[in-house]
């Protein structure tokens, strides 16, 4: 008598980002900020040097990309234009002596962060995707201890609809997923390039990456944390195609 074999489930495609999806990242660039403003307190109140930090993040991201360099760079050039080039010169070391700090701090990972990974490891590639800067990006994976975890890592400039389409065929051709806690990097794009936007919400999400939760979309999940992720890729799996 012969049976009939159960499908396979099928294999899919897991991205993961990694500042504050995998481990804490923002509230270093929280903690330097109000040290920045501190500096800079005899010139600008706290709201007003916020906006025009913020604005010249949003200038300088096409000069200088995303990461800690760039972010150093535009507090020095917010000094300086609120200080109208007055700003003193240690004021400008200090500066550079915090985003020196920000490079080496100690990684720390997020809750569920490894146990979520290693649960995934059997159903299919999983693959960090993160922006920034590629030796600290580098860094940061390294004394995270998850890098041995991945089967790519992908360091980009900048998270687009082709990078995922890139990503998501290289590693296909089953079901695709992106897991992170940017709505405009991390979900957006991911589904416009035909995969799956699983949202995990982090308490502190840097200004430029907020966009509007896209609740009807028929591919986007939203999760609490990442404790909860294999059981959301189980669920789904259920109505995906089986090899």
């Amino acid at each position: 008598m012969t049976r009939n074999r159960l499908p396979d489930p099928p294999r899919w495609t897991i991205g993961f980002d990694a500042d504050d999806t995998l481990w804490h990242n923002e509230r270093f660039y929280k903690l330097t900020q109000d040290r920045f403003a501190g500096l800079l307190a005899d010139h600008a109140d706290p709201d007003h040097l916020h906006e025009r930090l913020l604005a010249a993040e949003r200038r300088n991201l096409g000069h200088y990309g995303f990461g800690i360099k760039g972010f150093v760079l535009s507090m020095i050039e917010t000094a300086i234009e609120v200080t109208e080039a007055r700003v003193p010169a240690g004021v400008i070391a200090e500066l550079m002596e915090a985003g020196r700090e920000m490079l080496a701090h100690p990684i720390e990972l997020l809750p569920h962060a490894r146990e979520a990974i290693e649960a995934l490891a059997e159903r299919g590639a999983l693959v960090l995707i993160t922006k920034g800067d590629l030796l600290d990006q580098e860094r940061k994976l390294a004394q995270s201890g998850l890098g041995d975890l991945f089967d790519a890592v992908e360091i980009v400039s900048d998270k687009t609809t082709a990078t995922y389409a890139r990503v998501f065929a290289r590693h296909g051709p089953g079901p695709a997923m992106m897991v992170g806690n940017s709505l405009k990097s991390d979900v957006i794009p991911a589904l416009r390039a035909g995969g799956w936007g699983v949202h995990v919400p982090h308490d502190l999400t840097w200004a430029l990456e907020h966009a509007e939760e896209p609740k009807d979309h028929p591919r986007f999940r939203r999760i609490d944390n990442l404790r909860d992720l294999p059981d959301l890729v189980s669920t789904l799996s259920t109505i995906m195609p089986h090899s």
